[in-house]
């Protein structure tokens, strides 16, 4: 396997930097490649071990780059959630998707683990994400906390380093005054810059272009009636089980389910309710391979029930053989590649513009030309309304739902 010119120069930039600091943070566009940038970076290193820190869904693809580029070290592939069960020593850790660390203000359970581990290994760190700052400037103190050198160690909490770095504002949740800490100032970046090493798909070559089209569903009677009698009574009673929507977020939740045809009881139990949009991809998509996104559980319980045989979750089958792939918006949208997809289908769509932004990128590569991504949505549903916040850069809330609830 042979680096393209760019990732050999940022292997020389990233070796640089880990010797000077310790760590380095590689803020590559998704399809840049950073895997495979992170591990020629730890070969030049001459690192004997490496622990590879990342999403479940992506541990396959993982392994399969580390079997092509055949490097000298020895490596442990790991998702972020089975931390905790690593032995043994690792001269380099890299932490892939870093951003999912950058909860605030107070450290994750995940971002503690990884502090644990760096701080009684002292290995070399590298951080990777396309991302790194999804929301908020204040998303990058906990992801380099752990790391020695890290531009922000005279702030041993975030507390500290807010009261430098970020515009805290005073706001009422209820009656109860909270600080929110949002608000994170540009010279977190700039105290960043030695650190990170950037690289954009544009800057790699990519042309590829996103073509994106809505198609409409006509959901089943059921459906309709569910979220009329939803919104005028808050509540439905049926012999077995309740539907109960007595906040706005629950309201909100109640409806985007219902809309793409599952609900969630008070019991705790998902049902599908209404197969027409599993039914209208399997039709509409009955020649072709392709990567299906969803939201709720049930949703996919739909989409089994359709198609059978001919559906995985497993990215290796999907590869290596004719069959779809149908994978959660939250946890697909990162560190898989779905080039093998004739296209995208999104059944349903997150509250998320991150999850917006990372998993339609799912198909790039190098040689793509074009990308066709398909949003399956009822008529008269709520997706319309969050597909308009999402290509802003903006998370769908409460706020944009109450404003949405008459024309629903």
């Amino acid at each position: 396997m042979k680096f393209r010119k760019y990732q050999k120069e940022i292997i020389d930039k990233a070796f640089d930097v880990l010797v000077k600091y310790g760590f380095v943070y590689l803020s590559m566009q998704v399809r840049t490649g950073k895997t495979l940038t992170a591990m020629g970076t730890a070969e030049k290193l001459g690192v004997d071990t490496m622990l590879f820190v990342t999403k479940k869904k992506a541990i396959s693809s993982i392994q399969n780059d580390y079997n092509k580029f055949k490097p000298d070290f020895d490596i442990t592939i790991i998702n972020y959630e089975s931390l905790h069960k690593v032995e043994g020593k690792f001269e380099c850790i890299v932490l892939d998707e870093s951003h999912c660390m950058g909860a605030y203000p107070k450290p994750s359970k995940r971002t503690k683990l990884v502090k644990d581990m760096i701080q009684k290994q002292n290995p070399f760190v590298i951080l990777m994400s396309g991302t790194p700052t999804p929301e908020s400037f204040s998303q990058m103190y906990h992801q380099v906390y752990a790391c020695a050198h890290n531009p922000f160690r005279a702030y041993k909490t975030f507390y500290k380093f807010a009261k430098v770095y970020v515009n805290v504002v005073l706001k009422k949740i209820g009656s109860m005054p909270h600080n929110d800490y949002t608000q994170g100032k540009q010279t977190i970046l700039d105290a960043m810059k030695p650190y990170m090493i950037s690289y954009t798909q544009k800057e790699a070559g990519f042309q590829a272009e996103t073509v994106e089209k809505v198609l409409k569903v006509k959901m089943s009677n059921l459906t309709y009636n569910m979220v009329k009698q939803l919104k005028k009574n808050l509540v439905i009673e049926g012999k077995d089980e309740v539907v109960l929507a007595d906040t706005g977020v629950k309201l909100m939740m109640k409806l985007h389910q219902l809309f793409s045809g599952t609900v969630k009881f008070e019991s705790g139990r998902g049902q599908v309710i209404d197969f027409s949009k599993a039914e209208f991809i399997r039709t509409e998509f009955a020649d072709m391979k392709v990567g299906i996104f969803y939201k709720f559980k049930a949703e996919y319980d739909a989409l089994k029930s359709v198609y059978g045989d001919d559906l995985t979750t497993e990215l290796d089958e999907f590869d290596t053989t004719d069959k779809s792939i149908a994978l959660q918006i939250v946890s697909g949208r990162e560190g898989i590649s779905l080039k093998k997809a004739d296209c995208l289908v999104y059944y349903n769509i997150d509250f998320s513009a991150l999850s917006y932004w990372q998993s339609r990128d799912r198909m790039t590569t190098k040689d793509t030309v074009k990308n066709d991504v398909y949003w399956i949505f009822s008529e008269g549903g709520i997706e319309d309304k969050i597909y308009k916040a999402v290509t802003k850069k903006k998370d769908y809330t409460l706020k944009h739902f109450e404003k949405d609830l008459l024309s629903l």
